[in-house]
């Protein structure tokens, strides 16, 4: 259990860990080489390294202590892929699936076992419409960004600076039942805040109002109703920014009709990227972005600016002759498009920050959730739930029931 022991005076915030118990920890791919900001990219690294054998293709293929040519795993739950020893693959490219590979910055991925060290096959069983995940960053003293991200896609789950960070699915089993939360938490809250609660409400109002602490993510309750229905209006706003949309079916925009467009063309091989603040601009070595709000400029996780960490992982060098080294031959205009958004989503947010912050105060502590028999939570809810009738694939094309 993290950080439930460190700090647990009554009159704290609750930790995250404590309501939300069940949580994974991050993903841990092994080889960067089967995640790629497009597909095509993974299909042309998958075709380079059937087409490999023997030395060639367990050097290309990056071994490691859990994943090699050699090793005998099952298909990860939900995705069609080999199970033979990848040594012997001569199949086509699995279908990429999206993945959320850091904050704000959704990306390919090569959904097959056989390659990535730490899958946690737990995520994928319950990933999917209308699953949510509240990804809790890794706490960096005095760094500036929120301390709880909430994406549609398989998050990664890794802390821009590098801090392990928890990723915790907003329901325990597929189809969005059984939230994953302290069992009698939204009954509570209900007869606190004289409403019904549902998950969604909860996790809209942890959005806005979750704290960083070294204890971990920490969640005030205030103590009225009319802070609870400001903050949870506030939260919903702010998720469905985070997931582009999707919560209200508008994609996000700007406020008076502003759009940042390219007023001077992305070069094919952009190496820099820097903020004109004078005139709103990204500037992408000769090509220019505007307008771009300070807002998402300054825009940070965990203390690292998002944009410059996005277009790092699209122009960093890779080792000649590696997988890495496959990639677009030139700037593609989807990226483009992509970066578009990726500004307006971190200036909307960047722009209410200040209205996050004024809701640090909670009237609810810790002992109110003990009194009230929701705390602390049984251990049951901290483990996946059991999925008895439910078929998966083992190594070699052996069949498992879980």
């Amino acid at each position: 259990m993290r950080g439930v022991t460190e700090d647990v005076r009554p009159d704290q915030p609750p930790l995250l860990d404590e309501l939300m118990p069940w949580s994974v920890a991050p993903l841990r791919f092994g080889r960067s080489w089967i995640v790629a900001p497009d597909a095509r990219t993974l299909r042309a690294r998958w075709d380079r390294l059937v087409s490999a054998g023997g030395a060639e293709r367990e050097a290309l293929f990056r071994p490691s202590r859990a994943r090699t040519p050699a090793s005998a795993v099952g298909a990860l739950p939900g995705q069609r892929t080999g199970t033979t020893r990848f040594a012997r693959e001569t199949g086509p490219c699995p279908e990429p699936v999206r993945v959320a590979h850091g904050p704000f910055d959704e990306q390919w991925l090569l959904p097959d076992h056989r390659l990535i060290d730490t899958a946690r096959p737990e995520l994928w069983r319950v990933a999917g419409e209308p699953q949510l995940f509240a990804v809790e960053q890794g706490y960096v003293p005095g760094a500036a960004g929120p301390a709880l991200l909430v994406t549609a896609a398989l998050p990664e789950g890794r802390s821009p600076a590098g801090r392990p960070g928890r990723i915790r699915p907003l329901f325990r089993r597929p189809g969005g039942r059984e939230p994953n939360l302290a069992p009698g938490l939204l009954d509570f809250l209900g007869e606190r805040y004289g409403r019904e609660v549902d998950a969604r409400e909860w996790l809209a109002w942890t959005v806005a109002a979750a704290l960083p602490s070294p204890a971990g993510c920490r969640v005030p309750l205030p103590g009225d109703s009319e802070a609870w229905a400001a903050g949870v209006a506030l939260g919903r706003e702010l998720a469905d920014v985070q997931l582009r949309g999707a919560l209200t079916g508008t994609r996000p925009r700007l406020p008076g009709g502003r759009r940042p467009y390219v007023r001077a063309a992305v070069p094919a091989r952009p190496t820099t990227m820097t903020y004109d603040s004078e005139g709103e601009a990204l500037v992408l070595d000769g090509g220019r972005i505007s307008p771009v709000p300070a807002e998402a400029w300054e825009y940070r996780v965990g203390g690292v600016r998002v944009l410059e960490q996005w277009f790092a992982h699209r122009t960093a060098p890779a080792e000649p002759g590696s997988l890495e080294a496959i990639g677009p031959a030139s700037w593609p205009q989807e990226w483009t498009s992509e970066l578009l958004d990726l500004v307006t989503v971190l200036a909307l947010l960047g722009a209410r920050e200040p209205e996050r912050q004024a809701l640090t105060a909670g009237g609810l502590g810790r002992a109110d959730l003990v009194a009230a028999g929701v705390l602390p939570a049984p251990s049951w809810s901290r483990r996946p739930a059991s999925v008895l009738d439910h078929q998966e694939e083992g190594p070699e094309g052996q069949f498992m029931l879980l």
